[in-house]
């Protein structure tokens, strides 16, 4: 074990503190709550274990990105960047938590909290891994970045133009993403891709006001409009009906379907998380991992119209809106992709439904022949005993916007227990794979810095 690692087994009650105090701190962007005093909180702490640190601002009204920095003596050609975001979602339904929401409890192997897995405990890894360097060498195996934005949980809006505007000083070689997935079995997901997202909300208007229910023998209920525009963007196995929706997309190619084929993934264990007893379309086997990395999708992820308070009212609602996730696959653009579902409601009948855009993201992957994916790889292994490359990961982030901006490739590898709860009540980070995490970190800046 390299001196680094003791370290991190030695000073655990520090990472766990750090945890702690992040965790303490509401960070709700989606709310504009605790946003601004977060950012300077991860700075300090990112002071603390003697990174450079320094405040990003675009201008008013845009969550400020942490940036920091360390320089290494020895490698100065090299350097990977760590992206993380500061920011979590809300904490509600409060009452479904069994401790309150910012509390940082410990109970046993796990620390709960909002953030304590997405994204605040996978920050605190990479701090502590940079901080075991310069503790016990006074030296990094090559520079370190780390752009750390407070968006991310509500679209990352802004992280391109953070990107752009500081382009020169976020430069690199590699990009090590914000989360990483452990499975069940304590393997890290190790992801080379993230999809892309269309989101939308389609708002359906009929008379000017709401009406009596009786009034629905002469006015269009436009619930039911709504109901019926919607069965046409899929059918019952979850395929877009909406015209050359996969027009560019590329197959897989041969080695990434023997990656897929290799992908565990236990499908029984899933579906007991769940309480489901099927999937989608009636999937199986491994076209339920190339869905995973793979499938765009259409989500109804709200749908809003007339009483939706305790008891009865008998009412017909004037309008009916609708929030829609569609998740996108490479060389699927977000905004020919919207033009296309315009079209398609104007064809079908429903050009008077209005179509307003919340965010737009493009798909990313890095090849599986990259270097960089063997250096992340064999730190995986060596830290956890084992590990699992997947083409993709099924959710989204900004990932394209580095990639195109930056030109690096970028990996997720982290902490986060599959199952953690993430965006429900009672999130939580599980001590052991925070340390194992760490550690694998350090193993990573050590190969990134030895590789020729």
């Amino acid at each position: 074990m390299m001196e680094q690692e003791r370290y991190v087994d030695k000073n655990m009650p520090s990472l766990i503190s750090d945890l702690q105090r992040l965790i303490r701190q509401p960070s709700v962007s989606a709310k504009n709550i605790g946003i601004r005093e977060c950012a300077v909180l991860a700075a300090k702490i990112m002071r603390e274990s003697g990174i450079k640190t320094e405040i990003l601002r675009l201008g008013k009204g845009i969550a400020p990105a942490v940036y920091g920095e360390v320089r290494s003596k020895k490698n100065p050609q090299k350097t990977i960047l760590f992206y993380n975001h500061y920011d979590v979602q809300p904490e509600e339904p409060i009452d479904l938590w069994n401790d309150p929401p910012f509390s940082g409890k410990i109970r046993g192997n796990k620390i709960y909290g909002r953030g304590a897995a997405d994204d605040k405990g996978e920050l605190i890894t990479r701090i502590k891994a940079v901080e075991a360097f310069l503790r016990t060498t006074g030296d990094v195996p090559c520079n370190i970045k780390f752009l750390v934005e407070g968006e991310e949980e509500v679209g990352s809006m802004h992280v391109e133009e953070y990107l752009r505007k500081f382009k020169t000083k976020l430069s690199c070689d590699g990009v090590i993403w914000e989360f990483g997935y452990v499975d069940e079995k304590g393997r890290p997901v190790i992801s080379l891709g993230m999809k892309g997202l269309l989101y939308v909300e389609l708002t359906a208007k009929e008379s000017v006001r709401d009406a009596h229910s009786s009034l629905a023998v002469l006015i269009e209920n436009p619930a039911w409009r709504m109901v019926e525009a919607l069965r046409t963007l899929r059918d019952v196995d979850g395929k877009i009906l909406i015209k050359d929706w996969y027009k560019e997309v590329d197959p897989f190619s041969r080695e990434e379907l023997g990656i897929i084929r290799k992908e565990p993934f236990d499908e029984g264990s899933f579906k007991r998380e769940y309480g489901i007893t099927r999937f989608v379309g009636g999937r199986e086997g491994v076209d339920v991992k190339k869905a995973m990395v793979g499938g765009s999708t259409c989500n109804i992820a709200g749908f809003s119209s007339g009483w939706e308070g305790p008891g009865a009212k008998t009412v017909l609602p004037s309008t009916a809106s609708v929030k829609i996730d569609f998740r996108l696959v490479p060389r699927m653009d977000p905004s020919r992709q919207l033009l296309r579902l315009a079209k398609h409601l104007r064809k079908k009948g429903f050009g008077d439904i209005q179509v307003r855009v919340i965010h737009g993201e493009a798909a990313s992957r890095t090849p599986v022949s990259d270097p960089f994916v063997k250096v992340v790889e064999d730190a995986a292994h060596e830290s956890f005993g084992s590990a699992v490359i997947s083409i993709s990961s099924a959710g989204t982030g900004p990932m394209y916007s580095f990639s195109k901006v930056l030109g690096a490739p970028c990996i997720s590898v982290g902490s986060t227990y599959v199952y953690a709860r993430i965006h429900s009540p009672n999130e939580f980070a599980r001590i052991d794979l925070l340390k194992k995490a760490t550690k694998c970190v350090c193993k990573i800046l050590r190969n990134f810095g030895a590789r020729t």
